[in-house]
């Protein structure tokens, strides 16, 4: 999976992009080679906002784009949050995606024995 990080008013040091990768890298191993995960790490610069370090990540798959939006107060329990996030949806699309390929295959099985 290529992992793309940018920064919004944050400077994306290189402890950062290791946080993103580590933390990232369960879900990698869960989808394709040829997914995109695009990390947006922003920071909000109103004093009153308590939650200002925010983390957007979106992940490409085969016929599917997910997404996950954290804010605390700091980035790299946004970055885990985040991350916690997108593998949960991960987890779910494979377990569909599978559960389609059985049910077609139980179908189809069932159309040989009949015919």
């Amino acid at each position: 999976m290529r992992i793309d990080v940018r920064g919004r008013n944050v400077e994306v040091t290189d402890e950062l992009r290791d946080a993103v990768s580590k933390r990232f890298s369960r879900t990698s191993r869960q989808v394709s080679e040829l997914a995109t995960l695009d990390v947006e790490l922003s920071e909000e610069r109103n004093p009153a906002i308590r939650d200002s370090q925010i983390v957007e990540a979106t992940v490409h798959v085969k016929g599917k784009t997910l997404r996950a939006r954290e804010a605390s107060p700091e980035m790299l329990h946004s970055i885990h949050e985040a991350a916690e996030d997108i593998r949960r949806q991960v987890k779910r699309h494979r377990e569909k995606r599978r559960n389609r390929w059985r049910a077609r295959r139980a179908k189809a099985q069932l159309r040989g024995r009949a015919a």
